[in-house]
């Protein structure tokens, strides 16, 4: 496990304000929130990273749709979501 380092940035004053009233509302510290954005972003980029590193593998070994597929696929993809919502 790592040792904790103090680090310091700029942040406006409303969002200071918003960070304070979620953690009083979940009984933590503003450190506590804020430790846990940061791994949530970190977690977010990796995975971006890894999908970016599968479509490029992707498209090294021919993995490809043409447009027509792709419009195809949406197009299936929202009549899906319109009968989901109904």
């Amino acid at each position: 496990m790592t040792t904790p380092r103090t680090i310091s940035f700029r942040i406006d004053s409303e969002k200071v304000a918003q960070l304070d009233q979620i953690a009083k509302a979940m009984d933590r510290d503003r450190s506590y929130l804020l430790n846990e954005a940061v791994e949530s972003y970190l977690s977010e980029q990796r995975r971006f990273a890894a999908m970016v590193k599968e479509g490029r593998e992707d498209l090294r070994n021919g993995r490809t749709f043409s447009h027509e597929e792709v419009e195809s696929m949406v197009d299936v993809w929202e009549r899906e979501a319109q009968s989901i919502a109904r």
